[in-house]
């Protein structure tokens, strides 16, 4: 396999595919000190050069390995024909190209097309409808390269594309732990997987047991300084996919279990740009105003046609003329119509400054319509948003989807995630965080959440720690670069604070196994942190896999490794004998009109057919083991 990239996600991701897959990887970098494409300004070059060394490190282990070349490292400052080329592209069964660039990621993927009709290419991009025509476009060359047949790669899998953003794979994991009531979510076209964190049961409580329990958090959860999720925990670190007799003998223990799932539902419509809602056109004061002047007239046109004795369309009519002052005087009628019409003017005095009112705030609403929106004033339990770059602006779509109040601070005023902003109405504090008076304007004093996502450590690290001296009960996620650097600032700010909610999150800790799965040849919905490990939900065909074809659901299942959650069925497969038609009855939640849906909380006795598609959450090694291994051994004749 070949990586080609030019910050810490090709070198995490290199480091994935050796250690968890046990590929034989082939990295492509820029020359040390010579980039062309600098990396995101705050990036340290200690962080680079540690993950550097990790997947040197991991590469080295990799000779006494499966395969007993270890890898290798080519340097060359942008991947063209003849770098790829000499990285053996020709001969390799998947490509990764995760430059921080897009336009250099789609040419380098045209060119290994041409050289390679069965590769499988996995493509950063932040474009996502850009992403979806490049995989059109470059599944149609492949087949046209292979005579409208499918291509297929060194180890016997299908020529695919995948465009994956790691913006888009990380956004909904550092969304979803600033929510109320939310951990983690997955989420992929319209189905949301919600996992949520719960606290071990009290004696005598009865907690209902949702979808399944996904994982058992460590045993040091109630240490402030314990060191959660280390791969070095043993049975104190967290068990992902734990069977019945674990959960059931894991007492004061707390789980994350599969809650709820259900349809997300479309993003929100963009609004018409320069036109607010109509309930922002007035204040409320002079909507009051305008509403009570629309009784007065209502009252006069009822009186009058009480005393006139007059059609009610007609009363009403009079009464609007004597309102504007364009009715003949009264002075030969009786004096309850004269009194009717001095009234009628003066209701008319009243509205002309009403009237004047009205114009003169639709015309400075719609004047600051394009323009930022302030904090208003008694905001509270929002969530203040650093920094509106990729991941910033991926978070805040995400969080808005949600309908969760966001007030965000940018410190340029040409950040990529301002023109989200002005469409979706956000508030926004233009300022440098580090500044006093930023984070207080941003009302972080009654916030219920502060998500650090600029692009420098140091400035996510200085605003979380003036935000703790502000609240020190403040629920802060705070984005590091280096996942080493985010475990020892996670541990420090828990000691620190033990009775607060405090995340350190790696996007290339997130990105990596998403990215990984791809080059795998399988469909990855998602990943799920839990605490410093990582669960994955894929979507795969039971055809080819021995571990689950012609076994039940209980069988299949694999403690620690993956386990089968829901089943993908068309309209027309609904009924077709008696198993189908038992597993149609169990449907749960997700199940959505449309050609295909997914039934949930599936019958450990449903016997799974090779032409099913299922949903499943995985370990890293036991999704290598399920997919992985088989696929290169079947390349290899064993």
């Amino acid at each position: 396999m070949v990586v080609c990239g030019d910050d810490g996600l090709a070198h995490r991701l290199a480091a994935e595919l050796r250690g968890v897959y046990r590929e034989q990887v082939t990295l492509v970098v820029p020359p040390t000190g010579g980039r062309v494409h600098q990396p995101v300004v705050g990036r340290a070059r200690a962080a680079s050069a540690a993950l550097r060394d990790i997947v040197t490190a991991a590469v080295s282990r990799g000779g006494n390995g499966d395969h007993g070349d270890p890898g290798r490292e080519l340097e060359a400052t942008e991947p063209t024909e003849d770098v790829l080329a000499e990285a053996g592209v020709d001969r390799a069964s998947a490509l990764a190209l995760v430059y921080d660039d897009d336009e250099t990621n789609i040419r380098a993927a045209l060119t290994a097309r041409r050289l390679n009709p069965g590769l499988r290419l996995v493509l950063r991009l932040y474009n996502r409808r850009l992403g979806q025509h490049i995989e059109e476009l470059l599944d149609q060359s492949a087949a046209l390269a292979t005579g409208g047949g499918r291509a297929t790669g060194p180890d016997g899998g299908e020529g695919s594309t995948t465009v994956l953003s790691d913006a888009a794979t990380a956004a909904p994991a550092l969304a979803a732990t600033a929510l109320v009531g939310t951990s983690k979510v997955v989420e992929t076209d319209g189905l949301l997987l919600r996992a949520v964190e719960r606290d071990p049961p009290r004696p005598g409580q009865v907690t209902p047991p949702g979808l399944g329990t996904l994982a058992l958090l460590s045993a040091t959860s109630n240490d402030p300084a314990g060191a959660d999720g280390s791969e070095d925990s043993g049975e104190q670190g967290p068990q992902l996919l734990p069977d019945a007799a674990a959960v059931e003998a894991a007492t004061g223990r707390g789980t994350v279990t599969l809650e709820q799932v259900s349809y997300s539902g479309p993003p929100l419509p963009a609004a018409r740009a320069g036109v607010p809602p109509f309930g922002e056109l007035f204040s409320r004061r002079l909507r009051w105003s305008l509403a009570g002047l629309a009784a007065c007239v209502v009252a006069l046109a009822v009186a009058l046609m009480v005393v006139t004795g007059e059609h009610p369309l007609h009363a009403t009519y009079v009464t609007l003329l004597d309102l504007f002052a364009i009715n003949e005087p009264a002075l030969d009628q009786d004096r309850g119509p004269q009194i009717l019409q001095l009234l009628s003017g003066f209701v008319g005095l009243l509205l002309l400054p009403v009237l004047l009112a009205a114009v003169l705030e639709a015309l400075g609403t719609f004047r600051t319509a394009s323009t930022l929106r302030k904090p208003p004033r008694g905001l509270g339990g929002h969530v203040v948003l650093l920094g509106l770059g990729k991941i910033g602006t991926r978070v805040l779509t995400q969080l808005r989807e949600m309908d969760i109040p966001v007030v965000c601070v940018e410190a340029d005023p040409e950040a990529r995630g301002m023109a989200t902003a002005r469409r979706l109405r956000v508030p926004v504090v233009l300022g440098d965080v580090t500044q006093e008076g930023v984070l207080e304007a941003a009302k972080i004093h009654r916030a219920h959440s502060l998500l650090a996502l600029t692009s420098v450590d140091t400035t996510n690290l200085e605003a979380v720690l003036y935000a703790r001296s502000v609240r020190s009960r403040l629920r802060v996620v705070l984005r590091l670069y280096d996942d080493d650097f985010a475990t020892a600032v996670y541990r420090t700010l828990r000691a620190a604070h033990p009775d607060a909610l405090t995340r350190s999150r790696s996007v290339t800790h997130l990105a990596a196994p998403s990215f990984a799965g791809a080059m795998m040849g399988r469909q990855i919905l998602g990943a799920i942190p839990v605490e410093r490990r990582v669960l994955l939900f894929a979507a795969i065909e039971v055809a080819g896999h021995p571990q689950l074809e012609g076994r039940t659901v209980g069988e299949a299942f694999r403690a620690g490794a993956w386990r089968v959650l829901a089943l993908e069925v068309s309209d027309g497969e609904q009924g077709e004998g008696t198993d189908r038609g038992a597993v149609s009855g169990a449907g749960g939640e997700g199940a959505g009109s449309g050609e295909s849906r997914l039934l949930w909380d599936l019958p450990d006795t449903y016997v799974l057919r090779g032409r099913d598609r299922v949903v499943l959450a995985a370990t890293r090694r036991g999704l290598a083991e399920l997919l992985g291994r088989r696929t290169r051994q079947a390349a290899n004749g064993r």
